[in-house]
């Protein structure tokens, strides 16, 4: 990669990066500000940038650092939102029987190769519209544990929440992606 495409590549990216840190530190002044450290840092460590990866990749990890930074240092208060009512206990009740096993036609069906669908950029723009279908503070914690990779202890304390209940939310975060994954993505992979 040329120093001279960089710019244009990082404004192709932009409204995603900024979707992004929106999501994650809740201030769109603060996600803007990580926005605009990334791209700086992306464009002052371009000579480094060993194209092992795709610019993408590279300067999403970028912005997850800062991010993580971000939420560390943070001093302010804590997020007060409701966790308890962004997906209703009951919502997957119907893909289980009486005896909590799944429903003969609600199991999980196979989704083939997890690399090869990984490494599809369309499977990345379906998987970006389920998690955008998902409550925004359900998509938080989702997003926090798995792509940021917090502990536990750290998204519960960022966000004021029992441990229990994060692990409630990331469940029924993780049934509601799986759901819209095999209605939009997998369906017609099978």
């Amino acid at each position: 990669m040329t120093t001279a495409t960089l710019p244009e590549t990082l404004a192709s990216l932009r409204n995603d990066l900024l979707r992004f840190a929106r999501l994650q530190l809740r201030d769109d002044a603060t996600a803007e500000d990580a926005v605009q450290e990334t791209m700086l840092a992306a464009i002052e460590a371009a000579d480094k940038f060993a194209g092992q990866s795709q610019v993408k990749t590279w300067v999403f990890a970028i912005l997850k650092h800062k991010i993580v930074d971000l939420i560390r240092k943070r001093t302010r208060e804590p997020n007060t939102g409701s966790f308890d009512a962004e997906i209703a206990e009951d919502a997957f009740d119907a893909l289980f029987n009486e005896r909590q096993h799944w429903q003969p036609a609600e199991r999980p069906s196979n989704w083939g190769d997890p690399h090869e669908t990984v490494e599809n950029k369309q499977f990345w723009e379906v998987f970006q519209i389920c998690l955008d279908r998902l409550p925004p503070n359900t998509s938080r914690v989702f997003m926090m544990r798995e792509f940021l990779e917090f502990e536990t202890e750290e998204i519960c304390k960022e966000l004021s929440m029992t441990a229990s209940n994060c692990w409630v939310v990331l469940h029924r975060a993780r049934m509601a992606l799986r759901l819209c994954l095999e209605g939009q993505w997998f369906q017609g992979k099978k």
